[in-house]
């Protein structure tokens, strides 16, 4: 018999967890109400989704402390085991047992007078599981001094924690509640990151600039250009910076985005045809392409390929996927070949109907070609 996969909630939060995060305020807090509290949150499990389920076990955790102000906060830090690894992390985002240990703090300790010792309780909590969806409330209510705290974040030892900086104050966090802030009110953060050592801090870096870039494009190119000028970052390191902050730009075609990261938006560039090996299809199946490129000089190339369809009411929809990034040169062509699933996710629903494919170099679009998406047979 085959299962399928697990929902992510299900893993999240479970009754096994729940059960372990009653054990573990249990050893710290001998009069909490392991049973009531493990009842009460199993039970409401099923009907709940993974924002639901992370509410429940926190009001709960709140309802069944049999302390309250500054000593249930305490209780909640001393049931953390003593390292994320005792705890049993093995990434860097953490565990999902202890995402509702941060929303509680979200929820019943943000007040003026509790903020300081809120604030380093998500500083510890980050470190367990990432806290930056509870930390934007606090943006919200007490933007001032939760970004001075914010700012002490970005020197913090742990890498996880400077993460936390530039994470919780993204524009546009997804599945997060939304800022007040300016759009670049995190910048002072920034320049502070995008050198870090670690990839999972400047990977949080690019995903904040690429937020910032949806509104402000040339804001974000200023900056680049001036991390670029100062040179506190390696060459590589700054190089997937600006990929992953100008990517969206990339996939419309922005000039100015491809000319910083070295191409030539005008390349002297040949695209023959583009070759479909089947022009009718049924979604799962695998759209196979080929084309072939030439150049008459020596020049860095950044393919991508985009599908285009009409949505039910008439209106152009386009995605864009990366195909390549290479090197041409004269005398010598290169084959762009892919086989693309057509499959549904929840940004593109492949349904029946005709589709068009067109290579794009250095943001420059080549003719398309069309194919059908037709019905499956009953």
């Amino acid at each position: 018999m085959t299962t399928g996969k697990v929902p992510l909630k299900e893993q999240a939060l479970n009754a096994d967890r729940i059960t372990r995060i009653a054990r573990e305020i249990h050893a710290v807090l001998p009069g909490f109400n392991v049973d009531g509290f493990i009842r009460e949150v199993v039970a409401d499990l099923p009907h709940l989704e993974l924002k639901g389920r992370i509410a429940r076990t926190s009001q709960a955790l709140h309802d069944h402390l049999s302390v309250a102000g500054d000593e249930a906060l305490e209780v909640l830090l001393r049931s953390l085991p003593p390292t994320p690894q005792a705890a049993g992390v093995t990434n860097d985002f953490g565990l999902h047992i202890y995402s509702p240990h941060s929303d509680c703090v979200a929820r019943y300790w943000r007040t003026a007078q509790d903020l300081d010792r809120a604030l380093g309780a998500l500083q510890t909590f980050t470190r367990y599981f990432s806290a930056e969806d509870a930390v934007r409330y606090f943006l919200n209510d007490f933007p001032e001094q939760t970004l001075n705290a914010v700012q002490s974040w970005a020197q913090d030892p742990d890498y996880r924690v400077r993460r936390l900086a530039s994470e919780s104050t993204r524009p546009k966090l997804p599945w997060s509640p939304r800022l007040i802030l300016p759009i670049d009110a995190g910048l002072p953060i920034l320049e502070q990151l995008y050198a870090d050592p670690s990839r999972y801090v400047t990977r949080s870096v690019a995903n904040h600039l690429r937020d910032i870039a949806a509104t402000d494009p040339d804001l974000v190119l200023a900056t680049l250009t001036r991390w670029q000028t100062a040179r506190h970052a390696d060459d590589k390191q700054l190089a997937f910076i600006a990929r992953e902050a100008l990517k969206s730009r990339l996939k419309e075609g922005w000039p100015a985005a491809y000319q910083f990261l070295g191409y030539t938006h005008d390349a002297p560039v040949e695209v023959s045809p583009v070759r479909i090996q089947c022009t009718s299809l049924r979604a799962g199946e695998s759209l196979v392409f080929n084309a072939d490129l030439s150049a008459s000089e020596t020049l860095p190339l950044h393919v991508t390929y985009v599908i285009s369809s009409n949505t039910q009411r008439g209106a152009r929809r386009e995605k864009v996927y990366f195909l390549c990034r290479t090197t041409a040169a004269p005398g010598r062509n290169l084959t762009l070949t892919k086989s693309h699933h057509l499959r549904s996710t929840a940004g593109a629903t492949i349904t029946p109907g005709p589709y068009a494919l067109a290579i794009q170099v250095n943001g420059r679009r080549y003719p398309e070609a069309g194919f059908q998406v037709v019905q499956r047979s009953l």
